[in-house]
């Protein structure tokens, strides 16, 4: 077990740098210079000269990859260009509490009510509880995070006013952005979680318990629910990766003050070192959470965990 925990972590080496390289290649491709907002539109063509100068940004790119990378995996990442050379990782871990609150809100929401309309529909197919969570499935799967954000702003926030619709003063400011965040993985897993368990219900060894006299209660609780997790957490690791990353687009519609809401600003105002110090976290992120779903099959199925050992 340990020794495939190793192997995942050092296989995020090649994973991290190649993020850099490919963040690095669209920042340098894309239109815009850091130099030019952050000098203003009058700055003379030597004083950006010498601005990009001082930031190192005349080398060749390639010299530039290597040289943050290098920092990268010593510790450090650098310094904003806009941000009155604030360290990235300061400005980084004063918005990452703010993300993480958002993500486990919204976490929190989705396997509250994922699981349970997942199983319940699949234990009461084809009548109206399947039919109607189902539909709101399809509508949680296809509506866009943004969407589903102006319409809880509209609807919750403008319209009742029950909810403020931005920032993080208050515990309630929390609610629709986590919701908006939520919803749709939520809707994915409880489809997931209802298919996986049309399929073990099907099998011959539940018709052999209900047989010998079991409960279906029992049956579905015993038997039925734990030989159907593994597609639901295949599809609850994604999500929750999602969500982590997915925080990018509902920070900006309720101006959250977390990292996603800081990328989108350092990306439109070319701050490179900010844009790849969030990228590097949401891959690491990412990864770790893959990890741990990896492990979690090991805990639900015996077969796989034994394969580990």
């Amino acid at each position: 077990m340990w020794k495939y925990i190793a192997k995942r972590l050092i296989a995020l080496i090649p994973v991290i740098a190649g993020v850099i390289l490919i963040v690095y290649l669209i920042l340098n491709f894309a239109p815009g210079d850091p130099a030019q907002i952050a000098l203003g539109d009058e700055a003379t063509p030597e004083a950006i000269h010498e601005w990009r100068e001082a930031h190192g940004l005349n080398d060749p790119i390639l010299v530039r990859y290597f040289r943050y990378l290098t920092g990268v995996f010593s510790g450090d990442f650098g310094n904003s260009l806009l941000r009155a050379q604030t360290p990235v990782v300061d400005e980084i871990m004063a918005r990452f509490p703010y993300t993480v609150m958002l993500s486990v809100a919204a976490i929190f929401i989705t396997f509250l009510f994922a699981f349970p309309l997942g199983v319940f529909a699949a234990v009461k197919q084809n009548t109206w509880f399947d039919r109607i969570s189902m539909f709101v499935s399809l509508i949680g799967v296809s509506m866009p995070v943004f969407w589903m954000g102006m319409l809880l702003l509209l609807w919750f926030s403008l319209g009742l006013g029950w909810f403020p619709s931005f920032g993080a003063d208050t515990p309630r400011a929390v609610v629709l952005p986590a919701v908006a965040l939520g919803f749709g993985a939520m809707a994915s897993m409880a489809r997931t979680t209802r298919s996986s368990m049309l399929e073990v219900i099907r099998q011959d060894y539940i018709r052999t318990a209900r047989a010998k006299g079991l409960g279906y209660g029992a049956v579905i609780r015993g038997h039925a629910i734990r030989n159907s997790l593994i597609p639901t957490l295949t599809i609850a690791g994604i999500q929750i990766g999602n969500l982590l990353t997915g925080t990018v687009i509902v920070e900006t519609v309720f101006a959250w003050p977390g990292i996603g809401r800081l990328m989108i600003q350092s990306i439109l105002s070319r701050d490179f070192p900010m844009v790849l110090g969030c990228m590097v976290l949401f891959t690491l992120t990412f990864s770790i959470i893959n990890l741990v779903v990896d492990l979690a099959y090991a805990y639900v199925d015996p077969r796989i965990r034994s394969q580990y050992s």
